[in-house]
């Protein structure tokens, strides 16, 4: 979506009913983690260098925590005619017309078990619902030259919803829906709104969504709106997409720059700062980072070298295919994020280049660790030991009673992630994300090996891992991802 002087800050308000939760939850899917990949012409054919290094885990303590549904995918307001340099990616993907009966869409969905799907975007300001006593006429989008982001008021008319609150039950889908905060507001100048949030429209649309027994989680006010909170708040949200314009000759260098992606971490420390001196009773979430504005750039957005979308359907970012509803290539990878990644994230320390990203999570629903490593060097095959932390304390305490065992002793811990060495053959569970014909642009991923396609029943495939030797290195190709899992690891922070 757009970034406009509209908005001076760009945050969201969210309410909830209830508690607020601590969340850290629709991170995009990057991000804590900035899971981006680089892009070429050709397919990738390099003189690997070989790196060996180590990666240590400390399962000792919680360094920060997510929910359970931090994956998040918007089903955005865009019309098909919403267009961006010379091109109209977005298609019939509008909360207003997408097609709910399409079966791919359905079975994508549902392959989440429970993802959190965002109703809205940069034209949800401008929504009317067509409920009640509505002092105006409602009519869809149409393009206007003065109308925010160049578009009319649009409609959201009751039948529609209903259809939607149906598909949201099928696929048994968490909704934060995002109401219309600039309704009955007037424009002042291209970069100020004034006047008082006209409530009635969406008070009616509330009481319709009780009257008919649909559930919505939180409702968002607004979209990158800047302006005074009050208590009744429970998340701040914030948009994210450092990568710039979807037009950027040097889209490409940023996405390889691990330094650029770093910066996240100075725009949510800034965050953190505000909720804790505004709102300490507040949760801070990313409610839309798709990497690049204005749509996503145009054959690097929709392929392997992107990842962790946020964008349900539409634009480049989307997680599937706007005409063919066909999974593009990170819709895998998030997919594989939401299944193995615990909500407990862990510290993670390691000797390796910066072009190796190392994160850490307790599994989820089960016992042990899953680690993600991002290999952004187009030339560099990392292979690392995973090392325990509680181990290498174990071995240097060892070492403070017998100086001379010390090296005996960590060449035993090295690789080892239990709390004891055994002869029994024990495995960990791999999970390497690939382009097909490593080609970089390729919008068919490849786990293990295996391209991922849908089967000839019209199924999401199986991700299926291999399992390798415990104490083996692991070996992270240029240019990919890995989740490996490691179901005896101890970690007491997992309880």
């Amino acid at each position: 979506m757009p970034v406009s002087s509209l908005f001076s800050f760009g945050v969201n308000l969210i309410h909830r009913g209830g508690r607020a939760r601590p969340l850290q939850s629709i991170y995009r899917m990057e991000l804590r983690f900035g899971l981006f990949l680089s892009v070429a012409l050709i397919p990738v054919i390099f003189a690997q260098d070989i790196s060996h290094g180590s990666i240590v885990v400390d399962g000792t303590m919680t360094v920060a925590q997510t929910d359970d549904n931090f994956v998040c995918a918007t089903i955005d307001w865009w019309p098909h005619d919403k267009c961006d340099y010379g091109q109209c990616p977005w298609h019939y993907t509008s909360v207003t017309n997408l097609n709910l009966s399409h079966p791919f869409l359905a079975k994508a969905v549902q392959a989440f078990n429970n993802l959190r799907i965002r109703v809205g975007g940069s034209l949800q300001d401008q929504v009317q619902y067509d409920v009640g006593n509505l002092k105006s006429p409602c009519h869809p989008f149409e393009k206007m030259k003065d109308g925010l982001f160049g578009f009319s008021k649009g409609c959201l008319h009751m039948e529609r919803w209903d259809e939607l609150n149906r598909f949201f039950k099928e696929t048994g889908v968490m909704v934060t829906f995002g109401l219309n905060a600039l309704h009955g507001r007037h424009k002042v100048k291209r970069s100020l709104w004034g006047g008082d949030w006209d409530s009635s429209n969406a008070q009616e649309f509330l009481k319709y969504t009780i009257s008919k027994g649909y559930h919505i989680d939180s409702w968002e006010f607004g979209n990158e709106l800047s302006g005074h909170g009050s208590r009744v708040l429970d998340v701040m949200s914030h948009h994210m997409y450092n990568l710039g314009a979807g037009v950027d000759p040097k889209l490409i260098s940023k996405i390889l720059n691990p330094d650029h992606l770093n910066k996240a971490s100075y725009t949510f420390g800034n965050l953190t700062h505000v909720i804790r001196r505004h709102g300490p009773w507040s949760s801070a979430w990313v409610g839309e980072s798709g990497g690049a504005y204005n749509s996503g750039g145009a054959h690097v957005s929709n392929t392997f070298v992107n990842s962790f979308w946020q964008t349900l359907i539409g634009g480049n970012y989307g997680l599937l295919n706007a005409t063919t509803f066909v999974p593009n290539p990170d819709y895998y990878s998030a997919l594989l994020w939401h299944r193995l990644m615990g909500k407990v994230v862990l510290s993670v320390e390691s000797d390796a280049s910066p072009f190796l990203r190392s994160y850490a999570h307790c599994s989820k629903g089960r016992a042990g660790v899953t680690l993600l490593v991002i290999n952004l060097s187009n030339q560099t095959n990392f292979v690392m030991n995973v090392q325990n932390s509680i181990n290498l304390k174990l071995a240097v305490n060892e070492q403070n009673m017998n100086q001379g065992g010390f090296t005996h002793t960590l060449k035993k811990t090295f690789s080892w992630v239990g709390t004891k060495a055994s002869n029994e053959a024990l495995f960990r569970e791999e999970y390497h994300l690939t382009p097909k014909d490593g080609y970089l642009q390729s919008r068919t991923m490849v786990l293990n090996g295996i391209p991922l396609e849908f089967t000839d029943a019209g199924n999401i495939p199986s991700l299926d891992p291999v399992h390798v030797n415990l104490k083996s290195p692991i070996s992270i190709s240029p240019l990919s991802i890995a989740f490996i899992v490691f179901p005896n690891f101890k970690a007491p922070a997992c309880g």
